[in-house]
């Protein structure tokens, strides 16, 4: 039997495809010289399509699902990209179909050895499946980063067991599949103080911070960044990814 659904960001499905980050050109392209063929990609776990927009400029058709439908009707819309409403362990996909397998940033709420089967299904022979995540980011300007790790510290105890698997850069993910060795990239944001206000509001912990405190932790961030902050200027952020990667 599958593990329950757990349903982290329905309510948040806007925000989210507003302030999550997106991922570099250099991953796609990466996928897609070690990809077999560039038929079929599916992307499980879409979430409102980050990932999948970055896929159908290189693979004919992308088939992107998620189990909530509120973040895929907040999906970015693409002629190469069907949205459908599926768990990662029914993909509807035929067998020996899909040349690239994908995940980004939600293997660790899937049902993962489930998972890991119907990838195995649907790949073809050689197929490439990869699964990538990052973790909490870093302000480049240090002064700014160290009131931003204080809130991080602040939201960690709120992370949801599911977090250790990411943070471990899915290293302790028994993986069955002949790895191959990954490129290291990085995930780069420039945002205003609104816009990291809003992206902090989308994470798991934050939510679960507000709902047993009752308290809004990033209106403080907010406050003690906006003396140093002016206004619509922007800072960089950058995030590690961690990506791992096999053929079937």
């Amino acid at each position: 039997m599958n593990r329950p659904f757990e349903d982290h960001f329905s309510a948040i499905a806007a925000r989210y495809a507003e302030f999550r980050p997106r991922y570099p050109e250099a991953l796609f392209d990466w996928l897609a010289r070690v990809a077999p063929g560039h038929a079929l990609a599916w992307d499980s776990g879409t979430g409102s399509g980050q990932a999948a927009v970055g896929l159908a400029s290189r693979f004919e058709r992308v088939v992107a699902t998620d189990a909530s439908a509120e973040q895929l009707a907040h999906a970015e819309a693409h002629p190469r990209i069907l949205y459908r409403l599926a768990r990662e362990t029914a993909s509807g996909l035929d067998d020996r179909s899909c040349d690239l397998v994908s995940v980004a940033q939600a293997l660790h709420w899937f049902d993962i050895p489930a998972f890991f089967a119907e990838a195995r299904r649907v790949l073809v022979p050689g197929g490439v499946i990869a699964a990538w995540t990052y973790v909490e980011p870093a302000l480049e300007d240090r002064g700014l980063d160290g009131i931003f790790q204080r809130l991080a510290g602040l939201l960690r105890p709120s992370w949801p067991r599911e977090r250790a698997i990411a943070e471990s850069g899915y290293r302790q993910v028994p993986f069955p599949f002949t790895e191959i060795a990954a490129p290291t990239l990085e995930l780069e944001m420039h945002p205003t103080l609104e816009e990291l206000a809003g992206y902090v509001r989308t994470w798991s912990a934050t939510r679960r911070f507000v709902a047993s405190t009752g308290t809004d932790p990033v209106a403080a961030l907010e406050r003690e960044l906006t003396p140093l902050w002016p206004s619509g200027s922007r800072r960089r952020l950058r995030f590690p990814l961690f990506i791992r990667a096999g053929r079937a």
